[in-house]
C-alpha cells in the first residue's frame, strides 16, 4: 500500500521530481537517437529507395486484413502515447494495427518549390532539414514533435496562417493506401474529392504515406514588434487590424487577462540590428510567454530580431505555458542555466507515464482546447472563454479559411478571416465541471459557425458534431471507397460520447 499509494501521491502532487530526474534525461536520449537517424538517412540518401518498399509492406498488411475477412476496423500501429494529443486512443487495443514506419524527408524539389515527406516527419526535423538549404514551409506549427501526418489528418496552424491558411492549405498532394490496398495520389486536379476530404478525417479514409508541401525561401530573422494593448475592444480591434495586413509575415496575440494582451507582428528579414537580436531559443533564455509578458508589465512597445528557426519553435521549450504546471520553477534563471538544455520533456513520455490518477485529474481540472471562430466574433468569444473557463494566457492566432470543399470551410462563398483561440491550463472558474463547461463552449462555437480542433477532448453528440462540420463530401467518399468496414467514422474515433 505504501509503495503504491506513496508513488501515486508523488506522481500527482510532486510530478516535477519524476519529470526532472527521469523524463527529461530520457527525452534527451530520444532526441539524440532521432537526430542521428535522420542525419544518417540523409547522408546515405536511403529514404527514397526504402519508401517504395515500406509502402508495399503497408499494402500487404491491408490485403492481409481483407483476406482475414475484414472483421475489425484498421488503424495505424503507432502507439497512442506517441501522439502529441493528450487524448488516449483506446481503439488501438481493439482495431487491427497497421504498422507505418515512415519518418523521412523524401525529396526537396527547388524548381517546383515543393518538399515531399513521409507522414511521421516532425516539424523540428523538417525545419532542421530545409533551413540550411535556404528553404522553409509557409506554415510551421509550433511544437517540434508535431508530425506532418497529424497536421494533415487533424489540423495545424501558425502565426503566418493569416496569409497561407491552415497547414492543409499549404499541401499540394497526398499519397494514400486505401481500404482495398491500392495506392493513390490526390491533388486539386487529380482525385480532387479525396484531396479535399482527407484533412480533418483523422485517418478514416485511408493511410497517408506521403505528402507534398509548398516551400518558400527562408530568411535569417523575424523582426518582431511587441505592443501591449489594454481593454477588450481595443485588443480585438488591434488584432483584427494587424491580421488583415498582408505585409505582416506573422501575427499573434497573447491575452493575459480579460483586459490585457500583447499583440505581436513579425516580418521576415535577412538584416538585423545586432544590439536587438534575441536568441530566444537558447536553453538559458526565459520562456517566450514570460518574455512577452515583460512588455505588458512595463507597458512599453519593443522591437527584436529573433533567428527564424527559433521563432518558429518559440513556444516549444515551455510547451506554450503547460510546463509551468508540471515544473513550477522551470522559468527560474538558476534552473534554466543548469537544466534548461534538457527542456522540454517529450509530451509522448509525459502521456506514457501519467497513470490513471493524473489522467483523471487532468480531465477534470485541466483544459487543452483550440477553438477556431470567425474573427468578427472575437470579442464575444473571449468573453465566453472568460465566463466558461477563465484560463489565461489565451493564444490568439489568425488564419484565412478558403471556401474549399471538405469538413471545414466558411459559411459564405468567400474566404473568411478566422482566429484560433487556444486555452491551455487550469480553469479558474469556480463552478468548472469538465463535461458541462466544455459542452457549453462547444455549443457557442457551433452557434458562430466555428470549429473545434479534434486533438482535444470533444463532448458533442453525433448530431452536434455533424452540425459543426460539413460531412457531405466525407460521407460520400466513405461510401464510394468502402471505408465503412475498414475504418471507424471520425466521430467514433475522437468523441468522448462514442468512446465511453
Amino acid at each position: 500500500w505504501v509503495r503504491h499509494r506513496g508513488l501515486e501521491a508523488v506522481l500527482v502532487h510532486h510530478r516535477w521530481v519524476f519529470v526532472c530526474f527521469f523524463l527529461m534525461p530520457l527525452s534527451i536520449l530520444f532526441d539524440v537517437y532521432y537526430q542521428l537517424r535522420a542525419w544518417a538517412v540523409w547522408r546515405l540518401h536511403s529514404a527514397p529507395r526504402q519508401h517504395a518498399q515500406r509502402v508495399r509492406h503497408i499494402q500487404a498488411q491491408v490485403r492481409e486484413w481483407k483476406n482475414e475477412g475484414s472483421k475489425r476496423y484498421m488503424c495505424t500501429g503507432r502507439p497512442g502515447w506517441l501522439t502529441v494529443s493528450l487524448r488516449v486512443g483506446k481503439y488501438k487495443k481493439t482495431h487491427k494495427n497497421i504498422m507505418i514506419n515512415l519518418m523521412d524527408v523524401l525529396e526537396v524539389d527547388s524548381e517546383r518549390q515543393v518538399v515531399r515527406v513521409e507522414p511521421l516527419v516532425t516539424m523540428g526535423q523538417l525545419t532542421a532539414h530545409l533551413n540550411p538549404m535556404g528553404w522553409t514551409i509557409p506554415v510551421v506549427p509550433e511544437l517540434d514533435d508535431l508530425t506532418v501526418g497529424g497536421l494533415i489528418m487533424g489540423t495545424g496552424i501558425e502565426s503566418s496562417s493569416h496569409i497561407y491558411g491552415l497547414f492543409q492549405h499549404t499541401c499540394t498532394a497526398y499519397e494514400l493506401v486505401l481500404a482495398d490496398g491500392s495506392l493513390v495520389r490526390c491533388s486539386p486536379t487529380e482525385n480532387s474529392d479525396l484531396f479535399y476530404a482527407v484533412p480533418w478525417s483523422c485517418g478514416t479514409l485511408g493511410f497517408l504515406v506521403a505528402a507534398e508541401i509548398k516551400m518558400i525561401p527562408a530568411k535569417k530573422y523575424v523582426k518582431i514588434h511587441y505592443e501591449p494593448v489594454r481593454g477588450l475592444r481595443k485588443i480585438c480591434d488591434k488584432f483584427t487590424e494587424e491580421s488583415k495586413k498582408k505585409e505582416n509575415s506573422f501575427v499573434e496575440g497573447l491575452v493575459y487577462s480579460l483586459e490585457e494582451a500583447v499583440i505581436m507582428t513579425g516580418v521576415l528579414t535577412d538584416e538585423a540590428e545586432q544590439s536587438k537580436i534575441n536568441r530566444i531559443g537558447n536553453y538559458y533564455k526565459p520562456w517566450f510567454f514570460k518574455h512577452v509578458e515583460k512588455y505588458l508589465k512595463a507597458d512599453r512597445t519593443g522591437i527584436e530580431y529573433i533567428p527564424s528557426r527559433q521563432y518558429y519553435h518559440r513556444h516549444t521549450r515551455s510547451i506554450f505555458w503547460e510546463l509551468q504546471d508540471i515544473i513550477p520553477f522551470g522559468n527560474n534563471p538558476v534552473f534554466r542555466y543548469l537544466f534548461g538544455w534538457m527542456v522540454p520533456p517529450k509530451i509522448s513520455l509525459l502521456k506514457l507515464t501519467q497513470g490513471e490518477a493524473i489522467r483523471k485529474l487532468y480531465e477534470q481540472h485541466h483544459v487543452v482546447q483550440d477553438m477556431l471562430v470567425p474573427v468578427k466574433t472575437l470579442e464575444k468569444s473571449i468573453q465566453t472563454f472568460h465566463v466558461d473557463l477563465n484560463v489565461y494566457p489565451l493564444w490568439l492566432c489568425p488564419f484565412i479559411l478558403p471556401n474549399n470543399p471538405g469538413m471545414v470551410h466558411p459559411k459564405g462563398d468567400e474566404a473568411e478571416l478566422y482566429v484560433d483561440i487556444g486555452a491551455y491550463g487550469e480553469p479558474k472558474r469556480k463552478q468548472f465541471e469538465a463535461r458541462a463547461s466544455m459542452r457549453q463552449m462547444e455549443k457557442f462555437v457551433r452557434s458562430v459557425h466555428g470549429f473545434q480542433m479534434l486533438y482535444a477532448d470533444c463532448y458533442m453528440t453525433r448530431e452536434e458534431f455533424w452540425d459543426m462540420f460539413d460531412g457531405s463530401l466525407y460521407h460520400k467518399l466513405r461510401e464510394q471507397m468502402n471505408c465503412k468496414d475498414a475504418f471507424p467514422e471520425v466521430y467514433d474515433k475522437i468523441c468522448k460520447a462514442a468512446r465511453h
